[in-house]
Formats: C-alpha cells, structure tokens, sequence
C-alpha cells in the first residue's frame, strides 16, 4: 500500500469528501464555518484537563482518557440524548467491539459553551450535504493520548472504519510529543496519504464509507506529554446498538 502526503484542503469541505473521501482542514476554516472566533473554539481546551482514565483498554495500557457524550442533530438543532454506552460490531473495531463501554458523561460546562453547538450543526451540514438532510446521531468523544509508560496509541484498534457517515478529528493540543501522524486509506484500493494534524482545532473529515483511517503511537519529548483530540461521529438511523438475538 503506498503513501503519499497530503496537504491541507484547497477546495470545499463537500467538494473534497466527494472527490477524495476525506478533507483536511485549518482551525481558521472550522472557525469561519462554525461562525465563532478562533479564540472561542481554543477556550474549549481546558475542558481536556480532568478526562478519567480509560478503563476498556483491552492492551493493557495507561495512556488513554476519555469523555463521551451522544446527541441528534438536525438542521439548526442540536438535541442531547440520554447518557449511553459507547459501542461497536467487531467488524469496525476487533479490538475493542462487541463491548457496551459506559464513559464517564461529557461535563455540562463544555456542552454550555456557545462553539459547542455550532461544531456539531456545521457537521450536520456536512454530512447532510453528503448523504441528504436527515438527523444525524452523533457521537462525540473527548480523548487524551498520554506517554507516561513511554508510549501512547490514538489508535490501539490499527486503521479502522467506524461504521457511521462522517468522522470528524479536531486536533485539540500537541504537547511535547513526537509521532502522531495519521494515516487514511483507500477502503477499497491500495492509495493511501499520511500527514500530521499540528495546529490545534484544525480537523480531517472522513466519509467512513470510503476511507480507513489510524494515527501513530505517540512518545515523549519531555514530560509531561500528550496529544488531546475531539472526535464526533455521525451516522444515519440510529446510533450503533448491541443486538440482542432471542433464542
């Protein structure tokens, strides 16, 4: 499979989906589409400081915390939804699928913050520009990646699907770290492109249907080290739920 890297976006965020399968693109981009300042949108990085450890890891490791949080989303509107597991069909996730994972509840404060919403109702465009109007439910999912055993995995399940519409990866914070760089595929051919999501709130959309997608593991230039991500999910029909089979 080659690789070849890729630069930010010059065409729209649709434009580029529907002609690559996925966009990258600046924080000054997020910012002009989502209607609030730049500054606004980095406010929302102190909400990164207390995420609870990640307590699924099925490797063994330390390095991962987390928040979650579900919503559906319509046009102008963003509806919270009832906290609920996190959960994936092995097919999109052998590592860690088939299992019902209850995160700890993204904090009231963040979801309080007026950029908040917008994120979410601009990704709803998005993904309603892509695959028509409808509600979207929508999946976000605070993530901090740490190295204090050395080594930290955005990644742990390798390059994956998610099994929804548009996958949204907001770099949040770069610190003191190395590695990091990620990787999106050809879900069906052999291209693939690599490069580093560096400024904060810049984002690499993905129209899962087309594209896989893994980030390298992470190490320490000094301590302490991370890398912090908001990951948001969008899908049509309904959120991923374990079946329960009758017998």
């Amino acid at each position: 499979m080659t690789l070849s890297v890729s630069p930010l976006s010059a065409l729209s965020p649709l434009a580029e989906l529907q002609a690559k399968g996925y966009a990258v693109l600046s924080a000054h981009t997020v910012a002009e589409f989502t209607g609030h300042a730049l500054a606004s949108l980095q406010a929302l990085h102190a909400y990164w400081r207390d995420l609870p450890p990640d307590a699924y890891l099925k490797d063994g490791g330390r390095y991962r915390q987390r928040r979650h949080a579900s919503f559906e989303v319509t046009d102008q509107q963003v509806q919270p939804v009832a906290h609920r597991a996190h959960w994936q069909p092995l097919d999109y996730n052998a590592l860690h699928g088939g299992m019902n994972r209850l995160f700890k509840p993204i904090v009231p404060g963040l979801l309080a913050q007026p950029a908040w919403p917008a994120l979410l109702v601009w990704l709803g465009q998005v993904a309603s520009a892509l695959r028509g109007p409808q509600t979207w439910f929508t999946e976000a999912h605070q993530f901090r990646i740490d190295t204090r055993d050395g080594i930290g995995r955005p990644t742990p399940e390798g390059a994956h699907r998610d099994g929804v519409d548009l996958v949204a990866v907001f770099l949040v914070a770069r610190h003191q770290i190395k590695g990091g760089e990620t990787r999106v595929f050809d879900a069906h051919g052999s291209h693939g492109e690599r490069f580093t999501l560096s400024e904060p709130w810049s984002v690499l959309l993905l129209d899962d249907a087309r594209v896989i997608h893994e980030t390298t593991p992470i190490q320490p230039l000094a301590q302490p080290a991370y890398r912090d991500t908001l990951v948001i999910t969008l899908r049509a029909g309904g959120f991923q739920e374990q079946t329960v089979t009758k017998v």
